[in-house]
């Protein structure tokens, strides 16, 4: 980084930009790097079934991500102060996640193989908490099947689960998957990390904007991308997503868990709560850590933030 900052002459920004345009071959070399001598070997272009195809140039395919955006439509009594948390590296954090090894094969049945990982067709269950929580499947305005990946259908299972017992299990019609490892990415997460919290230690911005770039657009372009081309893995990529958005909806259930209210939840990173949330959450920069974002007056008269206009 300091040889970056010494070619643009101590120009952050402009070190800044060179480093994040060389983010995915790095991160691509670091990749290989973290799988020497690994268990498992990374199929970088297997066969990749219809619902994963884009159904047109510029269109997207069948795979439903669960990206959450949803916001609570009565808050409790009062007027409250609500504060906006970022979930830092959501990204970063889902890299720890079953990620199929080979080729995906299909299959049909309500069986699940907990060994196997991919993308699933599914009847979700019914959700009936939509007024202190956000729908595990997202905001989907249409009922029936879709296809959802694996984090999705394992967050539903849980909570399907005697612990929760939150919904149904959700029905399985047919998938696609293969044998998986949730430690495919886990040393290349790990260097990503670490290099992340060293740059937080030294106040290092332009290190940090870097990481972050790497990981980010490690995950952008390993599905259909002209700027990725070492890496098709659409699944992998829809997954990895979709891991943040389980993550980010586990979150929310532990905010609504220790007595928080969930005002709302968007996107990976983004939860806003009404209570002691450093009751519930750390603060701080670190991945394990959250951040205030903003805080604002709901309630009463007040409009949740963002609402109006």
């Amino acid at each position: 980084m300091r040889a970056a900052l010494a070619e643009h002459r101590g120009d952050v920004d402009a070190a800044t930009a060179a480093l994040v345009k060389r983010a995915i071959p790095d991160a691509m070399r670091l990749l290989d790097e973290t799988r020497k001598g690994a268990r498992y070997d990374i199929i970088a272009h297997p066969w990749i079934p219809d619902v994963l195809r884009k159904q047109t140039a510029k269109g997207a395919d069948q795979i439903w991500e669960a990206r959450p955006k949803w916001t609570r439509h009565e808050l409790p009594p009062g007027e409250h102060e609500v504060t906006a948390l970022d979930i830092n590296g959501a990204y970063l954090s889902a890299l720890k996640t079953h990620l199929p090894l080979g080729q995906l094969e299909h299959s049909t049945g309500f069986a699940h193989d907990r060994r196997r990982a991919g993308v699933h067709l599914i009847t979700p269950p019914v959700w009936e908490h939509e007024d202190v929580l956000p729908n595990p499947i997202g905001n989907r305005d249409e009922p029936g099947p879709l296809w959802v990946t694996e984090p999705t259908l394992r967050l539903l299972q849980r909570l399907s689960g005697p612990k929760y017992g939150l919904c149904e299990p959700p029905e399985i019609h047919e998938s696609f998957t293969s044998g998986a490892t949730e430690n495919l990415l886990e040393k290349f997460r790990i260097a990503l990390k670490d290099a992340r919290d060293a740059a937080l230690a030294d106040g290092d911005e332009v290190t940090l904007e870097y990481v972050k770039a790497m990981y980010s657009k490690f995950v952008s372009t390993m599905g259909e991308s002209n700027y990725n081309r070492e890496l098709y893995r659409p699944d992998w990529m829809h997954i990895i997503r979709s891991q943040a958005f389980a993550n980010l909806w586990m979150k929310a259930y532990k905010a609504h868990d220790e007595g928080l209210a969930v005002v709302r939840a968007m996107g990976t990173d983004e939860l806003h709560v009404i209570g002691d949330w450093r009751g519930v959450f750390a603060e701080g920069r670190g991945v394990t850590e959250v951040k205030v974002k903003d805080t604002y007056t709901a309630g009463v008269d007040a409009v949740v933030a963002g609402e109006e206009g």
